[in-house]
């Protein structure tokens, strides 16, 4: 993943990261292994544990440990009230950056169209 790719995902991780939580509550290697399956392949397990640690420190979720057959009990961590609001205000962010830049994109791509004409 280029360093670009890279560090649009850090501004967005949190938001993806709620979007799964809002689905369904989970733990964390089956957050990453959500965040591969839908094409976030690159994503370490260390970031994403980083990330859980700090939206339970800002209370978007509840956390829930859960015996394991393996090990230590699992964090499960479900999104609650205030993360869902914080959700919807990443959505609401992200389409209005959405629709500002591909605005932007396609001013961009007719004046290189009409330089090249």
């Amino acid at each position: 993943m280029g360093k670009q790719m890279t560090e649009m995902l850090k501004g967005t991780l949190e938001g993806i990261v709620l979007a799964l939580l809002a689905e369904q509550p989970a733990y964390g290697y089956e957050i990453t292994t959500r965040l591969r399956e839908h094409g976030f392949t690159d994503t370490a397990e260390g970031t994403v544990y980083a990330l859980l640690v700090r939206i339970e420190q800002k209370k978007l979720v509840d956390v829930e440990k859960v015996p394991s057959e393996k090990g230590p009990p699992r964090k499960v961590y479900t999104l609650n009230a205030q993360g869902r609001q914080e959700l919807e205000e990443f959505w609401t962010t992200w389409s209005f950056l959405r629709t500002h830049i591909e605005r932007l994109h396609t001013t961009n791509t007719s004046d290189t169209t009409n330089k090249e004409n």
